[in-house]
């Protein structure tokens, strides 16, 4: 069972430290006896206990501890065992808090003193005594600051696991509207167009048949170029890199509707594919919404990359619609937030005399 202390192995450790210790002096001293006997079992025993200290309250494991210390430094002849002190503020800090820990440490001081005033006349004025009281004062000092480190350390690792799962969530949810927009823009986009195709071709299938077939040719057309874009999102298994003028070109070449032109300027070579995406996308919307909710006859894109970024503008001479965004669908949306992630702005202006985009991404 797992110990509740950052720092389970300081205790035992220190046990056997005064063990070896206190028993190698005793031996030298005075030789075998049962005072080491009973010196030693008592400091197994208080390794036997610390193992088990999840089983027992926080107050009488403290109790029951410094109880063994005192019948430890009774058997000891060396005066090693008065380290042991030290886990009594150390102890007490991870059970019941700072402030006990630092009163119980004081406390722990000032009974040295007293124990060699009882005991040593005089030991105000020999070096040894005037030290170990000195360096006994350090050790309680340097426990209790051990203890604050090891718990500031875990209370650190317990909010970085909590930080940790909440970037897992917010990440997951950044993938989700993120795979929500692509659907959206892709495979919404596609679909519209099929269906507007489908239509097409049913309507005019009698009344003109090559018409009716160049509608069902560019609803074939727009189911390859949905499945292709699947493929191309989901097993990342694009074989040619991603050029944005040619997908512009290839896409306005395969909608029905109002007459749509291109314009270029600047190289888009080398730039970053993701921003690239992000204007193709932002042009499929736009371009779905001019074609089948506008009632535009013209649109046009124009398209500038720059050193620092590219701009996308799309205008149409349709009907246009309330520009604010409560009036926005889930593709213009979408689109924003696509934009903001990138960092780019997007602008839009619409009246009964048109509506115009305007789009900027940088580098």
């Amino acid at each position: 069972m797992a110990s509740t202390r950052p720092v389970p192995w300081v205790s035992p450790l220190l046990c056997l430290a005064v063990l070896a210790g206190g028993a190698y002096y005793a031996l030298v001293d005075t030789g075998p006896s049962l005072q080491i006997a009973a010196f030693s079992a008592l400091l197994l025993l208080l390794i036997g206990i610390d193992a088990a200290e999840r089983r027992l309250p926080a107050a009488v494991l403290l109790l029951t501890q410094t109880g063994l210390y005192v019948a430890v430094n009774a058997l000891d002849d060396s005066g090693i065992s008065r380290a042991l002190f030290v886990l009594v503020p150390f102890t007490a800090y991870f059970t019941l808090g700072r402030r006990a820990a630092i009163v119980l440490g004081t406390a722990c001081v000032a009974a040295l003193p007293v124990l060699f005033t009882l005991r040593v006349p005089g030991w105000q004025t020999r070096a040894e005594h005037v030290s170990d009281v000195v360096m006994f004062a350090l050790g309680i000092v340097l426990a209790i600051t051990m203890a604050a480190v090891a718990v500031r350390e875990r209370e650190a690792r317990v909010r970085l696991e909590g930080i940790m799962h909440e970037v897992e969530a917010l990440s997951a949810a950044q993938e989700r509207n993120r795979l929500a927009r692509e659907i959206h823009d892709s495979l919404g986009h596609h679909l519209t167009a099929i269906a507007v195709q489908l239509e097409k071709a049913d309507a005019f299938a009698d009344l003109d048949p090559s018409g009716a077939r160049e509608a069902v040719g560019n609803a074939r057309w727009s189911a390859d170029r949905a499945l292709t874009e699947v493929r191309q999102s989901v097993r990342a298994l694009g074989q040619r890199p991603f050029l944005l003028t040619d997908a512009l070109t290839d896409l306005i070449d395969h909608l029905d509707g109002p007459t749509i032109t291109l314009d270029v300027t600047g190289d888009e070579e080398g730039r970053p594919l993701t921003s690239l995406t992000a204007l193709y996308r932002a042009a499929q919307e736009a371009l779905t919404n001019a074609c089948r909710h506008s009632g535009a006859t013209n649109v046009r894109l124009t398209l500038a990359y720059e050193d620092t970024g590219a701009t996308l503008t799309i205008d149409d001479d349709g009907q246009g619609f309330p520009a604010h965004e409560d009036a926005e669908g889930f593709g213009l949306r979408g689109m924003r937030d696509r934009i903001a992630l990138l960092d780019g702005s997007l602008d839009l202006a619409s009246s009964p005399a048109g509506t115009a985009i305007s789009i900027r991404v940088p580098w």
